[in-house]
């Protein structure tokens, strides 16, 4: 493209500079009035161009010109999914930053929707309970727009994982009513070392395990499996345990996102259970990184 420079006007003009005031760089109004390159134009250029580490100049070359597209992206704004050469731009960066916020890391946020974005978006539409296709649209926004006060503005989660204090613990099992399910004997007996730990963690403990039948006034049931969904059942809201980096952020992310109450949650071990190798001390650490996870999720 011919770059668009100080003294032009016309249509080329106005766009460059609609672009601008909405990423708030101000523009006199009579330059946009008459779509004329003047002087507060070309101060709003020359501040962006800074700001996008581009060569200082007055000038909207290609490379400006990119750099200004990309920046004018809102998340919503167009479907994104893997694809070469890669979206890029604002829109990108803000669905990297939410994953990564939300718990679902997908590596440093870089504007570009590449495979490890995919995988996050993926297992971040498993989470909320939406078909994992990796493809973000209409949906998918949805979600991420419902959550935005978890995210926006957070810091991306650690890959550390912090024990839930006692107190806490005891405070939040005191104040909710959890049913736990087992969908088969490795689920049932992690199922099982839950409840006896958070019964054990207070005498007051809203925590329940039961079979296929859940009481109805419930605030959150989790389905523990060892296998994942058969492929054609309807997606629901899922973890899968091994894929975690912070199983409390997943939890969390999951019960906020849920349109009905009781929230219900499935909870896959797919991955991580052998039958024949599977140990009494396996099955006691997952129930208790669960319960950390649902009661630090749980907790205000």
């Amino acid at each position: 493209m011919e770059p668009i420079v100080a003294g032009m006007r016309g249509p080329a003009v106005e766009d460059v500079q609609a672009r601008l005031a909405n990423l708030g760089y101000g523009i006199d109004a009579t330059e946009l009035e008459q779509q004329e390159f003047g002087a507060s134009t070309t101060a709003a250029v020359r501040r962006f161009r800074v700001d996008q580490g581009l060569a200082v100049d007055d000038a909207v070359d290609i490379a400006c010109w990119s750099k200004l597209v990309d920046a004018s992206y809102h998340l919503g704004d167009r479907t994104l999914y893997l694809r070469l050469p890669n979206f890029h731009g604002a829109d990108v960066l803000e669905l990297q930053h939410a994953l990564n916020a939300l718990g679902f890391s997908c590596g440093e946020a870089d504007g570009y929707f590449g495979p490890h974005t995919e995988a996050a978006l993926q297992q971040f539409q498993e989470n909320v309970g939406l078909f994992a296709d990796g493809m973000a649209f209409n949906d998918t926004f949805s979600y991420f727009n419902r959550l935005r006060h978890v995210w926006e503005g957070k810091p991306s989660v650690s890959s550390s994982e912090l024990r839930t204090g006692f107190a806490r613990a005891a405070s939040v099992l005191e104040r909710y009513r959890i049913a736990v399910v087992g969908e088969d004997p490795i689920a049932r007996n992690v199922a099982s070392r839950m409840w006896n730990i958070a019964s054990a963690t207070t005498d007051a403990s809203g925590m329940q395990l039961c079979d296929r039948e859940v009481p109805g006034d419930v605030d959150v049931v989790l389905e523990i499996a060892s296998e994942p969904l058969p492929e054609d059942a309807a997606p629901r809201a899922t973890i899968v345990l091994a894929e975690c980096v912070n199983v409390s952020q997943r939890i969390h992310t999951a019960l906020v996102a849920a349109v009905s109450r009781p929230a219900h949650l499935r909870i896959e071990l797919t991955g991580m259970t052998q039958y024949g190798s599977f140990t009494a001390s396996d099955a006691q650490g997952l129930a208790i990184m669960l319960l950390d996870g649902v009661c630090d999720a749980l907790s205000d």
